[in-house]
C-alpha cells in the first residue's frame, strides 16, 4: 500500500491494521517543504519555543523532549495491536500531507515500524478528542528508544526526533481516526449484509415488495433509501401481496436502513477527510506558522454520534422482523417456528436480540452533548470523538448478533422445523454467514 498523504480510505486502514499489506511512502515533497519552512521560523512558535496549553506564553528553550515524556501517559487495557498499527498508518499519511514541519526522515522509519509489526504500547484511556497526545507521545518515545515497542525486534525502528519535532509529531487525532476508520469499514460490511438478511425475512413471511418499487423511491430521493430498495428488489422474486400493508419492519425497511447507509457514508467521508489532512497546531504553510484549531474533532464526533444512532434504528427494525417470524399470522407456522404445538422453538432468539439491542442503545448515547475544560481554562471545549470512535467499534458485535438472530429465524422459517434444541450453533452459523457476506 503506497501512502502519499492523499486518498487513504477506511478500508485501507482496516487492511493495514490487520497486517495484510506492506506500506511504502512516496510524495515527500510537501513534508520536506514544511520542514524547511519550520527551520526558518523566527519569533514565538507554540510548542517549539514556548510551553503548551496554559504555558503557551512561557518562552522555553528546546521544550519538545520533555513534552513527550510528560505526555506519554495512559490508563486501562492495552490497545490491540491492529488498532495501534492502524494509528501509525493514519499518522504517517497525515505527515505526508505536509503542514506539520516534522523532520521527514522519520517517515520511512514509521513505515518500517508498520511493516515490522512494531506497535507502541499505548493504553485505552487518555484522549478527549483534541488530539491523541498520550498515544503519539508514547510512539515518539519508542522511536527515540526511551520506551520499547510491543514485540520489539532485535533491530527496532529508531529515529532521533529533535525537540522541534515533538509537538508536530503528536498534534493529531490519529488513534481516534484509526478506530473510526476500522469501525466504519466493519459496520459497512454489516449494513450491507443486513439487506441479504432482510431478503430472507421478506421471503419467509411473503412480504410485499411493492414499497421497494422504483416509483416509490423516485418520489422521495434519499440516496441510501434508493440504493437499499434497489438491492433488496433484486434479491426478491416478485411483488408479493399477502397483506395490503406489511408492518414497518418490511414496509419502511428501505427508509430506515437507507438512513443508516447514508449516515455511514457521511461518517466515512468525514473520517477520510481528516486522515488525509494537515491537522497540526501550528500549521506550517506559506512560510509561516499558523496557530489554529484543526486538531479539534467535532466533525468526526458528530458524524459518529449520528451513525451510532442510525445503527439502533436499523437494529430495531431487525428485531421487529424477528417478532413477525415468531408470529403464525405472518408465517402460517406454529408460534415461534416450533416443531410441535406448545413448543418454544426459536423463541429464545428474541431474548438474545433484545439483549444485544439494549447494548446498542447504550453505545448510541451521544458524546457531543458533553465537554471538558482543562489546562487552567485555556482548553475550554472537547469533542470526545475518541469515545465516539471507541463506541462505534464496540457496536459491531451487538449489531451482528441482532442480525444473526433474524437470519437464524428466517432460515428456520424457510425450512422444516427441527425439534427443540440449543440454538447456540445456529447463531454461530448465522454470524459466520454474515461475515462471509
Amino acid at each position: 500500500m503506497e501512502l502519499t498523504g492523499a486518498g487513504l480510505t477506511c478500508a485501507q486502514v482496516h487492511e493495514a491494521g490487520l497486517g495484510g499489506v506492506r506500506v511504502t511512502v512516496s510524495g515527500l515533497e510537501r513534508a520536506r517543504a514544511a520542514w524547511a519552512t519550520a527551520q526558518e521560523l523566527t519569533g514565538p512558535v507554540y510548542g517549539r519555543t514556548t510551553g503548551v496549553g496554559a504555558n503557551r506564553d512561557v518562552p522555553l528553550d528546546a521544550p519538545g523532549l520533555d513534552l513527550l515524556r510528560s505526555h506519554a501517559c495512559g490508563a486501562g487495557p492495552p490497545v490491540e495491536p491492529e488498532r495501534a498499527r492502524a494509528m501509525l498508518v493514519v499518522r504517517l499519511n497525515q505527515l505526508l500531507a505536509g503542514g506539520s514541519g516534522v523532520d521527514p526522515g522519520v517517515l520511512p522509519v514509521l513505515a518500517d515500524a508498520v511493516n515490522a509489526g512494531c506497535t507502541p504500547p499505548i493504553l485505552t484511556y487518555g484522549a478527549i478528542g483534541t488530539g491523541d497526545l498520550t498515544a503519539l507521545a508514547t510512539t515518539a518515545l519508542c522511536l527515540l528508544g526511551e520506551l520499547p515497542w510491543r514485540d520489539e525486534p532485535a533491530d527496532p525502528p529508531r529515529y532521533p526526533l529533535s525537540s522541534s519535532d515533538a509537538l508536530p509529531f503528536i498534534s493529531s487525532g490519529a488513534a481516534t481516526l484509526a478506530d473510526a476508520a476500522i469501525a466504519c469499514h466493519r459496520l459497512g460490511l454489516l449494513l450491507d449484509a443486513a439487506v441479504d438478511v432482510a431478503a430472507l425475512s421478506f421471503t419467509a413471511v411473503s412480504a410485499s415488495a411493492e414499497p421497494l418499487a422504483a416509483a416509490v423511491q423516485e418520489a422521495r430521493p434519499h440516496p441510501g433509501q434508493a440504493v437499499v430498495a434497489a438491492r433488496l428488489r433484486g434479491l426478491l422474486t416478485g411483488e408479493r401481496a399477502a397483506r395490503l400493508q406489511d408492518p414497518y419492519g418490511y414496509r419502511a425497511f428501505a427508509q430506515v436502513h437507507g438512513a443508516a447507509v447514508d449516515a455511514l457514508g457521511h461518517a466515512a467521508a468525514v473520517v477520510e477527510t481528516d486522515m488525509n489532512a494537515a491537522t497540526e497546531n501550528p500549521l506550517i504553510a506559506d512560510s509561516l506558522a499558523w496557530h489554529n484549531g484543526n486538531f479539534h474533532s467535532a466533525p468526526v464526533a458528530l458524524a459518529l454520534d449520528a451513525l451510532r444512532a442510525a445503527l439502533v434504528q436499523t437494529a430495531q427494525l431487525s428485531t421487529a422482523r424477528l417478532a413477525t417470524l415468531m408470529n403464525p399470522a405472518h408465517t402460517g407456522r406454529l408460534p415461534f417456528l416450533a416443531a410441535a404445538e406448545g413448543g418454544s422453538g426459536a423463541l429464545i432468539l428474541e431474548y438474545v436480540a433484545q439483549d444485544a439491542l439494549a447494548e446498542l442503545r447504550h453505545l448510541a448515547t451521544p458524546v457531543t452533548t458533553g465537554t471538558a475544560v482543562i489546562s487552567l481554562g485555556t482548553e475550554d471545549h472537547a469533542g470526545f470523538a475518541t469515545q465516539a470512535a471507541r463506541y462505534a467499534l464496540r457496536c459491531a458485535e451487538p449489531l451482528e448478533i441482532v442480525l444473526a438472530c433474524e437470519r437464524a429465524a428466517a432460515v428456520r422459517a424457510l425450512n422444516p422445523p427441527p425439534p427443540d434444541r440449543p440454538l447456540t450453533q445456529d447463531l454461530a452459523t448465522a454470524r459466520q454467514a454474515l461475515r462471509r457476506a
